[in-house]
């Protein structure tokens, strides 16, 4: 009974190890590529459970997903002005074609990833020397990114690969570089600003000029209006004194004598000198103004 336990156990043990020899799972994150005596045999991309010839077959995987390159220091390239730029810049790829991917470069992400950088890097240059700083800052960086993905792409097809994305994460000016642009920018914006202020100045003077004028011209007419109302205010006042007057001459006489002797002992310490007998103080005298008898 032993002997046949020991029989079963050796017999389960060499089929689990000739199933772990035989038998293979691709994940779905993966291609699988069947080796035959060093030779790619078949390539394997639906995720299951597969099987292979043990001892004269093996399996390689390679990720399926898509995989990022990322420059770990921005690079420096030349632009059409003579001037160099930092450019920080990352790409996306991904294996398609899993045989070619490994006859090119034997299955080997780092030399891949070392092919990939040299493609792109030497596009960036050529796009970066046909343009201007403004131009790979703002207004052409989604083209650049587009014609580098397309021209990276066809060379990474050669090699099994497909590129993404290629993306600009970051342009900058060398730091020399920089604050030579920002003096520029600040003496720029200062010779704006002076000429901002001398306009405004000029502005301010025409406008008080203007406004002094139509004051002056408003004062002038005001003038003008109240002396003219006053003088028909006064012919007015006029006409109706001699109106009124006039029916009672003697009434007249006597009311301009109240208004001299008004003017003529308005303060206490008036003193004036004339002849009691002079007609000033006839209304005094006598009611009427007529001499005594």
């Amino acid at each position: 009974m032993t002997s046949r336990m020991h029989i079963v156990a050796g017999v389960l043990l060499a089929a689990g190890i000739l199933a772990s020899m035989t038998l293979f799972t691709v994940d779905q994150r993966q291609f699988a590529v069947v080796f035959q005596l060093g030779e790619v045999k078949e390539v394997i991309r639906e995720p299951g459970l597969n099987v292979k010839l043990p001892l004269i077959q093996n399996v390689r995987y390679f990720d399926k997903r898509i995989l990022t390159i990322d420059t770990p220091e921005p690079e420096r390239f030349i632009t059409a002005e003579k001037k160099n730029v930092l450019v920080d810049h990352f790409v996306k790829w991904r294996i398609v074609e899993p045989r070619l991917y490994y006859e090119s470069v034997a299955g080997d992400e780092a030399r891949a990833r070392t092919r990939l950088l040299q493609t792109v890097n030497s596009g960036l240059r050529e796009e970066f020397g046909r343009r201007t700083v403004p131009d790979v800052v703002s207004g052409e960086r989604d083209v650049i990114m587009e014609n580098m993905r397309v021209r990276a792409d066809l060379d990474a097809r050669q090699i099994g690969v497909q590129i993404v994305d290629v993306r600009l994460k970051r342009v900058d000016l060398p730091l020399e570089v920089s604050e030579a642009v920002y003096r520029r920018m600040e003496a720029e914006r200062t010779r704006v600003a002076n000429e901002l202020r001398s306009t405004g100045a000029a502005i301010a003077e025409q406008i008080r000029a203007d406004a002094d004028r139509q004051r002056e011209v408003i004062i002038a007419e005001a003038y003008r209006d109240s002396q003219r109302i006053m003088g028909e205010g006064d012919a007015t006042a006029t006409a109706t004194y001699a109106a009124a007057f006039g029916q009672d001459p003697q009434f007249y006489s006597f009311y301009r004598s109240l208004e001299a002797y008004r003017g003529s002992f308005a303060s206490k310490s008036d003193v004036m000198v004339v002849d009691p007998s002079s007609d000033f103080f006839k209304f005094l005298k006598s009611p009427d103004g007529a001499a005594p008898n």
